[in-house]
């Protein structure tokens, strides 16, 4: 019995080991709720989900799977090959063998680097269309989410999702999949090679199987929780930084550098804690595989050495030297990929918290159901007609009130009134970048419902106060979204809305660089630019939401005279605080607290010395 006491010490160890594992993990799965281990998706609807995305590569990772099960042939036969260079040299040496064996070993090693090679040639390839795709989808998904949806997503989350969390993806297609099989395949092969080499010291090794599962079940548990809450701290950090970095100027202006660096420091806090974390947990399990990995080299030596020693005979094998090589060697090619499988599943864990993120995102549905059979005209004919509409941002906090009113084909509508009163939220349901909760919106004498959303928007040109310029060139700013535009029709549009003059004196004209969000123009050089914008598309109905509100006189001037050229072009809505600009609309429209209080031309409205003129009095009383 003392003879065993090795063995039984071992036991003991990996026995403690044990029970503190499993405690911690009753501990922590008692308080999972309270410590993140919630899962909106799971493991195996995020799998289907991704296998849809490396479908259409099928061939490639058939021929992958190939190539993985001819690299596998090194890591088992390799062992068995140096377990007889082994009795070769020390039994009756015999150099013609010895000489075949090497070579073999050689042929071997030399066909697994080939298959290495072809495989991350492939993989790499096929993960970057996979990943392509998936950037594809998530772009062209955000891009079709309401105004209401993309107000409550942070930008830098957007940001985070198309760049970080793909990239994730992307890792698990072309290393963690091919690696998990790859070790799978390794240790199945491993297992059978030492079956077939030796019974009893493949049984020994087997009985650290269970520990091996249960302390990577456990694994499992808490890396999980770990790399939910950095991918949830480097999306905050991400989030922080777009928002940030788009206002620096603004932190400087009111010396504000201090409190937002102390604000990214808690961030960056947070990110470095969850890391730690993470670090953490894996630096617990993989010493403790590399545990069972001693303990069967131990067994291995004890049980093989004292067979050996005693030349005694186990299920009618016998231990040789050769044997106890072989088997040292394949110990190690069995608990390496273990190993690899641990670290692959870490990586794992981190592409599902990725993926988890984006098909959140991609989940969610647009808040503006577009109807498939939805009607698309050639053109609009610009009448406008709203019936009893109520809308709300929340709740019922109501935005407008039982609004209804009627724009004529052709006419220059302006809505004027106090800040909030709803003017903007009006040119808004126009586009339909939000629907109304009660009434009716006609377009040309049909439910604004009923068209195509593509359709409806390409017959609308809004020119808008904050007007966004891409980085670019100012030729492409203009187009846009056409292709074959000419030069010429371009510089007549920028005529038409007095754009040409301050165009002709820039070095580059049309190709003078825009840089980010036209932060090279100044404010009415970007209105102008904006008003060329819309006229080349040749919009049926035109939209102006405060387009004079932040520009100097003498731009203002241009633009007026810009606005009464386009007039003619087809229906008109305005929305101005500048009184000056909207004196010549067909109608306007007095809006207070969500409810038309006034209506009529500029001249009626005076005469009614009421809303509309008292806003005109304090205007022009200055």
């Amino acid at each position: 019995m003392r003879e065993y006491y090795p063995l039984l010490l071992a036991g003991a160890v990996i026995g403690v080991f044990t029970l503190l594992f499993v405690l911690a993990f009753a501990f922590m799965k008692d308080k999972k709720k309270a410590i993140g281990f919630d899962r909106n998706m799971k493991d195996s609807e995020i799998t289907k989900r991704l296998l849809r995305y490396a479908a259409p590569h099928k061939l490639s990772f058939l021929i992958v799977l190939l190539i993985v099960i001819f690299s596998i042939t090194y890591d088992v036969v390799s062992p068995y090959l140096i377990g007889r260079i082994e009795e070769t040299v020390k039994g009756r040496f015999e150099m013609p063998e010895l000489l075949w064996l090497v070579a073999g070993y050689f042929g071997i090693l030399i066909v697994t680097i080939l298959c290495t090679y072809a495989q991350d040639m492939i993989l790499q390839a096929t993960g970057q269309k996979i990943l392509s795709a998936i950037r594809e989808d998530v772009f062209f998904h955000i891009e079709n989410l309401s105004h209401e949806q993309l107000n409550h997503i942070p930008v830098g989350k957007l940001v985070t999702r198309v760049t970080n969390d793909t990239n994730a993806i992307s890792m698990m297609f072309t290393n963690l999949i091919p690696g998990l099989v790859k070790s799978v395949f390794v240790i199945f092969g491993v297992l059978g090679a030492m079956l077939m080499l030796n019974y009893e010291l493949t049984l020994m090794v087997l009985c650290f199987v269970p520990f091996i599962v249960l302390f990577t079940y456990i694994f499992r548990k808490f890396s999980r929780k770990t790399y939910r809450r950095t991918k949830d701290a480097i999306t905050d950090i991400n989030t922080f930084l777009s928002e940030n970095l788009s206002g620096i100027k603004i932190t400087q202006i009111f010396n504000c550098e201090q409190k937002k660096l102390s604000e990214f420091r808690e961030r960056n806090k947070e990110l470095r804690a969850a890391r730690s974390r993470e670090i953490y947990v894996f630096s617990v399990f993989r010493p403790s595989m590399y545990m069972l990995y001693m303990a069967s080299v131990l067994g291995l030596l004890y049980l093989g050495g004292k067979g050996y020693i005693k030349n005694t005979v186990f299920l009618g094998q016998t231990i040789t030297s050769g044997v106890l090589v072989s088997f040292y060697m394949y110990i190690n090619k069995f608990y390496t990929p273990i190993q690899n499988l641990a670290e692959q599943f870490n990586r794992l864990q981190s592409a599902f918290a990725s993926a988890e993120k984006i098909f959140t995102i991609m989940d969610m549905e647009s808040e503006i159901v577009e109807d498939p059979e939805g009607i698309e005209p050639e053109h609009l004919r610009g009448e406008i007609e709203f019936k009893n509409v109520w809308f709300a941002y929340e709740g019922e906090e109501w935005v407008l009130k039982d609004v209804s009113f009627h724009v004529a084909p052709g006419d220059t509508v302006a809505f004027v009134g106090a800040t909030g009163s709803g003017k903007t939220t009006i040119l808004a349901l126009v586009c339909r970048n939000y629907d109304i909760q009660k009434g009716q919106i006609l377009i040309d004498g049909i439910d604004i419902k009923k068209y195509k959303l593509s359709a409806l928007r390409s017959h609308f040109g809004q020119m808008l106060q904050d007007v966004f310029l891409f980085s670019g060139t100012i030729r492409s700013n203009i187009i846009l979204r056409s292709e074959g535009i000419g030069d010429e029709e371009i510089m007549e549009a920028c005529r038409y809305v007095n754009a040409d003059k301050f165009i002709g004196k820039l070095t580059g004209g049309l190709d003078e660089e825009v840089r980010e969000r036209g932060n090279n123009f100044s404010q009415g050089q970007r209105q102008l630019l904006s008003f060329a914008r819309t006229i080349i598309h040749k919009p049926d109905v035109m939209i102006l939401d405060e387009a004079t509100a932040n520009i100097d006189t003498e731009t203002e001037i241009l633009i007026q005279n810009s606005m009464e050229k386009m007039m003619n072009i087809g229906t008109m809505l305005i929305v101005a605080h500048r009184l000056s600009t909207i004196q010549h609309a067909d109608r306007i429209i007095v809006i207070s607290k969500g409810e038309i209080i006034e209506e009529g031309n500029h001249f009626e409205l005076l005469d009614k010395k009421g809303a509309y003129y008292e806003l005109y009095r304090l205007q022009y009383s200055n």
